[in-house]
């Protein structure tokens, strides 16, 4: 009887859902961490249900950010941007989840504090643009490439939560 009702809960896995699942690559940055505001923006992604599946915490080198950002090197504002992301600590991680890119994002908030809404990362906690306190992939390639950039594959890890039955259901 206890094994299947074990079975039973298991099967409410779906093989669907767990392909439709992604990474995403988000970072607390310098202000962030200076703020002391790692654990309330890990505890929002783990109350959403996402899955962390690597954090560091780093000082990231020049290099590694004119790359993360390379995107942006034409635009007025990147030696700055680079400096700023210099000025202490992050903590570069990754979550996993079904649309992760997307919901990430949209719990973050706009780029630009002023315009996010309340309830959001940058809603709640932030006040301009230079200091927005976190980064957030923007598309599954993005997410790609700053995953590599940031992590190497052994530093994934690839493990199933308890809970995941409570939080996906079949499709």
């Amino acid at each position: 009887m206890v094994v299947g009702t074990i079975l039973a809960l298991f099967s409410w896995f779906s093989p669907i859902m767990a392909a439709n699942r992604e990474r995403t690559f988000v970072m607390v940055k310098p202000d962030g961490v200076q703020r002391g505001l790692i654990g309330q923006i890990i505890q929002r992604f783990e109350q959403k249900g996402f899955k962390l599946v690597a954090m560091k915490f780093m000082q990231a080198d020049d290099d590694l950010l004119r790359k993360h950002y390379s995107d942006l090197a034409g635009r007025p504002f990147f030696n700055g941007l680079v400096k700023y992301m210099q000025m202490g600590p992050v903590v570069p991680m990754v979550w996993e989840g079904l649309n992760v890119v997307k919901t990430a994002r949209d719990m973050i908030g706009a780029t630009n504090p002023m315009e996010s809404n309340p309830g959001t990362i940058r809603g709640d906690l932030c006040i301009q643009v230079g200091r927005n306190i976190i980064h957030g992939s923007d598309s599954v390639p993005s997410a790609e490439k700053e995953i590599s950039l940031w992590f190497t594959n052994k530093e994934l890890n690839n493990w199933q939560p308890a809970i995941d039955n409570w939080i996906y259901e079949e499709n």
